[in-house]
């Protein structure tokens, strides 16, 4: 079984990204930005209680503290340091789940730091030591060090599926820092692919490995809600009927 996950509460102050409310009833699982890379206190808040009321499980989706490049920038670093602008993050969003009597689903790092995370042993390291205190799930991608590291840390490890982004040769993931729009029907069908064969078709033509227990969407993807739909409509047949 799968469930659809969805990178969303990324706006900030006045400045809008996504449309949160539009997704919502589509998706399963929530990862709700934490305020380094979008998002902030206000919108931490409205996403949460607007995910409580679709019935839909919410994540931390923490940063590097990279607010202007909307955390798709590389930065080093220390491990330590790292653990600790994690732990800051989610710590806040989980204030927010407690105020509505929800409970943290998981921790999916965003953007470069996911990326760094997949090939860099401190990286991976650093997010292990912040789900060390929150002792939940974490998301990420097969044959990576998200699977090797965390799994040796004693950690669930969700795999990961991209419905929205694309694959290099090597089976890692191509983080823009812009997402263009997608064919919601060549997504929709990627992942049905995804799940039965744990394949997807890579940048060179090659035929990749990739896990699929959770389908992502981004809400920063211009046709995010007709990418969301059309995913949902074809994987129903193996989404978790536990949603709500």
């Amino acid at each position: 079984m799968t469930a659809i996950n969805c990178d969303m509460g990324e706006a900030f102050g006045l400045y809008r990204m996504g449309d949160d409310a539009g997704l919502m009833p589509l998706i399963d699982v929530a990862n709700v930005a934490c305020g380094f890379h979008g998002s902030d206190f206000n919108h931490m808040r409205i996403t949460v209680e607007l995910a409580k009321k679709h019935g839909v499980k919410v994540g931390a989706h923490p940063s590097l503290p990279d607010l202007q490049g909307f955390g798709r920038r590389e930065m080093k670093m220390p491990r330590e340091e790292l653990t600790n602008c994690l732990i800051y993050q989610i710590g806040a969003l989980k204030g927010f789940l407690d105020a509505a009597g929800m409970k943290l689903n998981h921790i999916k790092p965003h953007g470069a730091l996911y990326g760094m995370a997949a090939r860099q042993e401190d990286m991976a390291h650093a997010v292990c030591d912040a789900a060390d205190i929150f002792k939940v799930p974490l998301f990420g991608m097969v044959n990576t060090l998200h699977e090797t590291v965390y799994k040796a840390r004693g950690h669930t490890f969700v795999p990961e599926f991209y419905a929205d982004l694309d694959y290099r040769d090597d089976g890692s993931l191509i983080i823009t820092r812009e997402h263009e729009a997608k064919d919601p029907d060549e997504a929709a069908a990627k992942c049905v692919r995804a799940i039965k064969e744990s394949k997807v078709r890579s940048v060179g033509g090659k035929d990749v490995t990739v896990g699929s227990a959770t389908i992502c969407i981004h809400s920063d993807t211009p046709n995010a809600v007709a990418i969301a739909a059309a995913v949902r409509k074809a994987v129903a047949p193996y989404l978790d009927a536990a949603r709500h």
